[in-house]
């Protein structure tokens, strides 16, 4: 079961409405954790008993570690890894199909438990908390442990909020304090591009998969690819910027997590746009403990091979994300030693820069979109082999430009102009975008946006 949007738009009222009663200020922070354990129940109630393992098995690694971090801190790590590595990747190793996976009851219910929604986000802030407040030696209430690792906004997918960011915002709201335009202009353009753009895209972009792939063209396997670049952007900057806004309302400030990602004019500065709260993460709690680059030139590339290659981990069990992370490590590596010598102060080479690392990350993608390894490949191969596919889908390509359009000119740097000289018209752009979201919806409109 699953929220449709008109249900979490009640939700949300519910809640917001409730949260900011004067009465009721102390109660703020149980409130927000009864409505994030609603929120979660609600698409896997049998999972609920999980969550509560976790945050009480981080919460109890929390509190001794501040006697002994040298011991309990890594268990607490462990023992988050170890939940995200059990739901995960023990398909890697047991057969799913099979009858009997162990023969022991108990131990083939725990492996036939489906993958928990938000697991990959809530171990991360786990591990944060972890080594954020251990570090400060600032004990936190229990309360406050639930709040920030189920936090409903970003529960399920984001952005990942570091502990030391996030906790010192507890405190008591008020009304008056919230920043309704920004939060409202967050969830507008989130909507937007999650409704109207991602959604629609991936009406086109579904033929990408297996078996559909085999039907099509070579020119629009071409095609298909550059929209899946833009359907996988709208996607996730539309849920990201729908967290940020939802979190202002309830006075919470969430970190932005894109800033204009296609723009870039290098694989390490695209990786400081695309996703920041993860790259970040991965910077802090694992290139850095690695070594970073302070160990040479050898050892700096090693580690960025490392983080890349479990970073694709990170987003499924499959050779393909690993490939995908793999690849991108590889990228970051040769391109170390040309910074310095490419420049960018020339504006026909800075187009030229951000065109091969569009093109590059946009081919990537395929591993992305097709977790299955040999269903990538096959789909790759025939973008550089003529198809002869009897009757292949017509792909309207004037609305694949419609529908990729408000990417493109958002990374044209509309938004600054709009700030700038056409400031008296943002209230009308605004409102087109909430009319286009609801009028030009994708057929997955009905579903909420944790869902993809």
């Amino acid at each position: 079961m699953t929220f449709t949007s008109f249900q979490f738009g009640v939700f949300v009222a519910i809640v917001f409405g409730v949260y900011y009663l004067p009465s009721l200020r102390s109660f703020q922070v149980p409130l927000l954790v009864l409505a994030s354990v609603f929120f979660y129940g609600f698409g896997q109630p049998e999972l609920l008993p999980l969550l509560l393992v976790a945050v009480l098995g981080t919460h109890l690694c929390l509190a001794l570690a501040f006697d002994n971090r040298t011991f309990w801190m890594p268990a607490g790590i462990v023992f988050n890894l170890g939940l995200l590595a059990f739901f995960k990747y023990k398909f890697l190793f047991v057969d799913a199909a099979a009858a009997h996976l162990t023969g022991s009851a108990p131990i083939d219910f725990l492996l036939r438990l489906p993958l928990p929604i938000g697991i990959s986000f809530f171990v991360f802030h786990n591990i944060s908390l972890l080594v954020d407040l251990t570090r400060e030696k600032r004990t936190v209430r229990l309360r406050e442990v639930f709040l920030y690792i189920i936090f409903f906004p970003q529960l399920v997918s984001g952005p990942i909020t570091r502990a030391a960011q996030f906790m010192p915002q507890i405190v008591p709201k008020r009304l008056g304090d919230v920043a309704f335009v920004e939060a409202a202009k967050w969830i507008l353009v989130g909507y937007f591009f999650k409704l109207y753009v991602a959604n629609n895209l991936n009406e086109m972009t579904s033929y990408m998969d297996f078996p559909l792939y085999e039907t099509l063209r070579t020119q629009d396997r071409w095609l298909l690819v550059f929209l899946y670049s833009y359907q996988i952007y709208a996607d996730f900057f539309g849920y990201s910027a729908i967290a940020l806004g939802l979190g202002l309302l309830f006075g919470y400030r969430l970190p932005v997590n894109f800033n204009l990602p296609y723009i870039s004019i290098s694989f390490s500065e695209f990786w400081t746009r695309w996703h920041i709260s993860l790259s970040s993460w991965l910077r802090t709690y694992l290139y850095i403990p690695l070594g970073g680059n302070r160990h040479g030139p050898a050892r700096t590339c090693l580690n960025l091979m490392i983080v890349m290659t479990l970073g694709g981990l990170w987003h499924g069990a499959s050779l393909s994300y690993a490939l995908w992370g793999m690849a991108h490590g590889f990228l970051l590596v040769i391109e170390r030693p040309f910074l310095k010598l490419l420049g960018d102060r020339s504006p026909a080479v800075r187009v030229i820069r951000m065109g091969v690392v569009f093109f590059c990350v946009t081919m990537l993608w395929i591993f992305f979109k097709l977790p299955n390894f040999d269903h990538a490949l096959s789909y790759l191969k025939g973008m550089f082999m003529a198809t002869d596919a009897p009757n292949p889908p017509k792909l309207f390509t004037n609305l694949a430009l419609l529908y990729a359009l408000p990417v493109i000119i958002q990374h044209a740097g509309i938004g600054a102009l709009i700030e700038g000289r056409l400031r008296r018209w943002e209230p009308y752009l605004y409102g087109a975008l909430a009319a286009l979201a609801c009028l030009e919806a994708g057929p997955d409109s009905t579903f909420i946006y944790f869902q993809f």
